[in-house]
């Protein structure tokens, strides 16, 4: 019989010189805080980690029967949710103080009396969760009536990737607009690291969303949906080009991502890219490159895309030539 091996102890004769791999990395540490003018005391940012568990427990406040702890009983469940939610937001609280703490060493020209309050955006935030809670019951009937595969309102809740991934952005784009973007996309990029799906919480979202298999999925900043939008794996809502000023500085905020009206079905691998609008009720069908806007009730496909002519909606007898067809040059997707 083979002797165990304790894996506690090094291998006998290993010398990995820690010490002067520890001084190197310090002075790579300090340099680059010395370049960022962050030499003396950097600021601390919010944990990941923190968030992580905070969204959890915010997730188990709004569903405790799917979501919350396994044994939970009727009688329960408003002690449950109410401790729960008093964790989560405590701890909400000093992650909001660490970002408002890291934003005020960026804006030198605003006074605390400029800042907002951690604990009145806490405030307005758990406010709103009811809210949330309602709109997210819209988002999980639509995925339960749009997949012919579900076969409850329940497996959507807990098995769903896009569910997991529209529940995190509904917290983090009320967070984005209460003025935290730096907790809000660290939750986003939580639900892109556990779901493929890459929402950014600027991203204005409506009622009734779904977002079907998921993976590869991208939502810009500024895109604008409407309500019972279903979107399919690797679709792309993405921005066409980044402007610069002057200075060649690429220009922060502007509206650059596509607006999709109601309605409207989008299958995988299509990329829609620019300010552009699609219009109410319309079809996009796989692997379509769009860098225009389409008219309601459109049914757009490849082919139509490589012949260059866009069918108009159905009662109108003319066809338009697509402006851009055929592109070519790699896709920016900010």
């Amino acid at each position: 019989m083979t002797d165990a091996v304790d894996l506690t102890v090094a291998p006998a004769g290993a010398d990995w010189d820690i010490a002067s791999i520890v001084d190197a990395l310090r002075t790579v540490r300090l340099n680059a805080l010395e370049h960022r003018k962050r030499r003396q005391n950097p600021p601390k940012l919010p944990s990941r980690k923190a968030l992580e568990a905070i969204v959890d427990g915010l997730a188990a406040a709004l569903f405790p029967n799917r979501l919350g702890l396994p044994d939970l009983k009727e009688d329960g469940l408003d002690y449950f949710v109410g401790h729960t939610l008093d964790v989560a937001l405590k701890d909400l609280h000093t992650q909001i103080r660490l970002e408002l703490a890291f934003a005020s060493t960026l804006e030198s020209d605003k006074t605390d009396e400029d800042a907002p309050s951690a604990r009145a955006i806490v405030s307005q935030f758990a406010a709103a969760l009811p809210g949330i809670r309602q709109t997210l019951d819209t988002d999980i009937l639509a995925a339960y009536e749009g997949d012919p595969a579900a076969r409850s309102v329940d497996e959507v809740l807990v098995c769903y990737p896009g569910i997991t991934a529209i529940i995190h952005h509904r917290l983090a784009h009320q967070l984005y607009k209460l003025g935290v973007p730096l907790v809000a996309r660290m939750i986003a990029e939580i639900a892109h690291s556990r779901t493929g799906i890459d929402i950014h919480p600027g991203a204005t979202i409506g009622d009734s969303f779904f977002v079907d298999h998921g993976t590869g999925v991208v939502i810009g900043e500024t895109t604008i949906i409407g309500n019972h939008v279903r979107l399919y794996q690797a679709v792309t809502l993405g921005a066409k080009r980044f402007p610069a000023d002057e200075s060649g500085v690429l220009i922060k905020g502007n509206a650059r991502h596509p607006i999709v009206e109601d309605d409207v079905v989008v299958y995988a691998g299509a990329t829609i890219l620019g300010r552009i609008t699609i219009g109410r009720g319309s079809s996009i069908g796989g692997n379509v490159w769009l860098t225009h806007s389409v008219p309601p009730s459109s049914n757009i496909t490849q082919a139509q895309m490589r012949s260059g002519v866009l069918p108009l909606p159905e009662g109108q007898m003319a066809a338009n030539a697509i402006p851009g067809a055929n592109p070519s040059g790699p896709a920016q997707y900010g």
